[in-house]
């Protein structure tokens, strides 16, 4: 093995594992379930949420269900970029997203339909980790207005 090769995967061994730790640290990651009591202005009673970590971003995963709303699942991924990402499913808000990192705690996410921005949402994940607080402004897919605080807590 020469030095030169040595060094290369010494390197990639740490960008590997640098990647990786970045990503253990990112406390929106995991799974969460909707509290309807604790939440304000809700078309859903129930629902969850996964997060995984996926490169330099996230895979995030939802369903929601309550009395009047249709069902919405929906997905996508999207790195801490500003770019608009697919989102797949039936999502209530649009069909692209895009995500932001505004400190270690806050995302904030944008949803469009159709290139128009719909609704703008902040995370907030709790600094003991065991909650997350979502704000939902806005308007749906649909055209409804939108004016939400969801409290989510980890499974």
């Amino acid at each position: 093995m020469t030095a030169r090769h040595s060094i290369g995967t010494a390197l990639l061994v740490l960008l590997t594992v640098a990647g990786a730790m970045a990503q253990a640290t990112n406390p929106l990651v995991g799974s969460w379930k909707l509290n309807p009591a604790k939440s304000k202005n809700l078309a859903y009673t129930a629902g969850t949420t996964t997060v995984e970590a996926v490169g330099a971003g996230i895979k995030m995963t939802a369903d929601l269900s309550g009395p009047g709303a249709a069902k919405a699942h929906w997905s996508f991924t999207a790195n801490y970029d500003g770019k608009d990402m697919p989102a797949t499913g039936n999502s209530p808000y649009g069909d692209t997203v895009s995500l932001a990192r505004v400190d270690e705690r806050t995302t904030r996410v944008t949803v469009k339909q159709a290139g128009k921005v719909t609704v703008t949402q902040t995370i907030v994940v709790s600094a003991d980790g065991k909650t997350r607080t979502t704000t939902t402004k806005g308007v749906d897919a649909a055209g409804k207005p939108v004016d939400s605080v969801s409290l989510y807590e980890r499974q």
